[in-house]
């Protein structure tokens, strides 16, 4: 989505600054997509955080609606990773346990303003990683 919006804003910047009879949209557009994957790549931010850490931010604010990875209010939409798979918006990866955690979505409140971003990013390590070994 990033890329996207880099790309039609480059593309964009571009029509102002060229004269349109010299302005090659196939090129300007390539030109674009190659400066947003730059973008994206250096912007992006890299997801490490620590999952022991994040096992205590977890117990303390998400353990109460998702103990052992399950889920008191929809119970199919759980923490294990076929129901991550399914529904998570943007696959089951840290960015988008951070992006839920981070603005809620549905009967899940948004963390943004409780959880710092360093703890939003642990928690999504913890539940990813749990996902994977499987929650007891």
């Amino acid at each position: 989505m990033r890329l996207a919006i880099v790309a039609t804003l480059l593309v964009s910047a571009a029509a102002f600054f060229i004269k349109p009879d010299r302005l090659d949209i196939g090129k300007a557009a390539k030109g674009a997509a190659a400066a947003g994957v730059a973008f994206f790549l250096i912007a992006s931010p890299a997801f490490a955080g620590d999952a022991e850490a994040g096992q205590q931010i977890f117990n303390a604010n998400c353990a109460s609606c998702h103990a052992g990875g399950k889920n008191i209010i929809m119970r199919e939409k759980t923490l294990k990773k076929e129901a991550l798979d399914q529904f998570l918006a943007g696959g089951r990866n840290e960015g988008s346990v951070v992006t839920l955690v981070t603005n809620g979505k549905g009967a899940m409140p948004a963390y943004g303003r409780r959880l710092s971003d360093d703890d939003t990013a642990n928690v999504a390590t913890y539940v990813i990683a749990t996902s994977e070994a499987g929650w007891e």
